[in-house]
């Protein structure tokens, strides 16, 4: 939702700066989205309410503000609240937006990076927790004598049974630690 908001202000802002009303701007931004997105997209819904809504009479800062409050995108909701200030106390309209598109496409290639990083430690951690499984199969599949003194007697197999929750709880450390959410 937050990549198809910033289109969607990003065309608003080109349709602002060629001299239309907010109003004229998203309609135009509404069909320049009809270009890129197909009709049951999120934006395309939103920017066909939101022209629909201005032909009613309705204010662009209440239908930002709201809006915002539907998607429950914070970014979304931001600037709602944003918007509706800058129109009220006669801000730059077109800086507005374009400030928050740049802030919008940092903090998206932000999130992105860290799921990235994130991705390549899972995978990481993945493999880590094959490897002792692994190692075991071979070589009980190559010299499985060499495992009678592990598990053949008591003390062997106490031990190993130590070694194996020992690997459940570093298995299940790992999975904590990996699951971050962005």
């Amino acid at each position: 939702m937050s990549r198809q908001f910033l289109d969607g202000i990003q065309m608003t802002a080109a349709s602002l700066q060629a001299g239309y009303s907010i109003e004229n701007a998203v309609k135009e931004a509404e069909k320049e989205l009809g270009k890129v997105y197909r009709e049951d997209s999120f934006i395309r819904r939103e920017f066909q309410i939101l022209a629909g809504q201005t032909d009613m009479g309705r204010s662009m800062e209440e239908l930002f503000w709201d809006l915002g409050n539907r998607s429950g995108v914070e970014d979304i909701q931001s600037f709602g609240e944003v918007f509706a200030t800058a129109r009220r106390t006669g801000g730059d309209l077109l800086g507005i937006i374009k400030n928050t598109c740049s802030c919008i496409r940092q903090k998206q290639e932000t999130l992105l990076e860290i799921e990235t990083c994130l991705a390549g430690k899972v995978m990481e951690q993945n493999i880590m927790s094959a490897v002792p499984l692994l190692i075991l199969g071979y070589i009980r599949l190559t010299s499985p004598e060499f495992l009678e003194g592990m598990y053949g007697n008591a003390a062997g197999t106490a031990v190993m049974t130590v070694c194996l929750l020992a690997y459940a709880a570093a298995y299940l450390w790992g999975r904590s630690i990996v699951e971050i959410e962005v």
